[in-house]
């Protein structure tokens, strides 16, 4: 009696086992745990961007400010006589020393992105606390300025999925580049024009900073890159 009543159990179980399944694929088929499936998906993580339209004979620099504000002038003297507007990732920390310089940025025309507050390894931060290194640098950055950042370079060119969550949540676009000069290992300038020119492409997005080497090339470079038929703007523009 107790063997046919194990019996009838597991039959029962089977039963209530396939009845389960035959609703769930009925469900499935006529639409009735799409929404159930929608709310419990992942979160889609945005790429980082590499480069711009390639359709367009454009190029963008990219210019990471954290140090080197002694070859800025230079720069943007040089930037000033080819009537070239060009990104500046501003670091938050920076900029709080560097106001005025700031400041002076803007006035030119040139586009303001975000390179957080005290130049972190982002892959090591939670999301939060990537967030306060953005949100900080863009208070300041506004409070100087007038404008609110959108762009954000990561430093270190890190990134993984909870570092660009963070900028997105924050309505950033993640930017990398195509392009490295390498010029924080202070290369001569020959060398930095050559990294550059032989990669150059439309959409390219070239990374620099105030470096010497950078401030002696960029006459000869910006002019080169012109000859070869682009156009040198802003990371927005390339974007579009």
């Amino acid at each position: 009696m107790q063997c046919k009543m194990v019996v009838v159990g597991k039959i029962r179980h089977w039963y209530v086992y396939f009845a389960v399944g035959v609703f769930m694929t009925v469900a499935m088929l006529s639409g009735i745990l799409q929404p159930l499936i929608a709310t419990t998906s992942l979160p889609s993580v945005p790429p980082p961007l590499f480069q711009g339209n390639t359709s367009q004979p454009q190029v963008a620099l990219a210019c990471n400010v954290f140090w080197g504000e002694e070859y800025l002038p230079n720069m943007l003297k040089t930037l000033d006589e080819n009537n070239v507007h060009i990104t500046f990732f501003i670091g938050g920390s920076w900029a709080n020393k560097y106001p005025e310089i700031l400041k002076d940025l803007a006035n030119r025309g040139h586009e303001l992105g975000n390179h957080t507050y005290s130049h972190p390894h982002p892959n090591n931060l939670s999301k939060e606390k990537n967030k306060e290194q953005i949100l900080k640098t863009e208070e300041l950055v506004a409070n100087v300025t007038g404008i609110k950042t959108s762009l954000y370079a990561p430093p270190y060119g890190e990134y993984n999925n909870t570092v660009l969550m963070a900028a997105k949540d924050l309505n950033y676009t993640t930017i990398m580049w195509s392009i490295d000069t390498v010029d924080w290992k202070r290369p001569p300038p020959q060398v930095l024009k050559d990294r550059v020119l032989k990669k150059l492409h439309n959409g390219a997005i070239i990374l620099m900073h105030p470096t010497a080497p950078t401030a002696q090339a960029l006459p000869d470079l910006i002019a080169e890159i012109k000859k070869r038929g682009y156009t040198i703007t802003t990371v927005s523009d390339i974007l579009k």
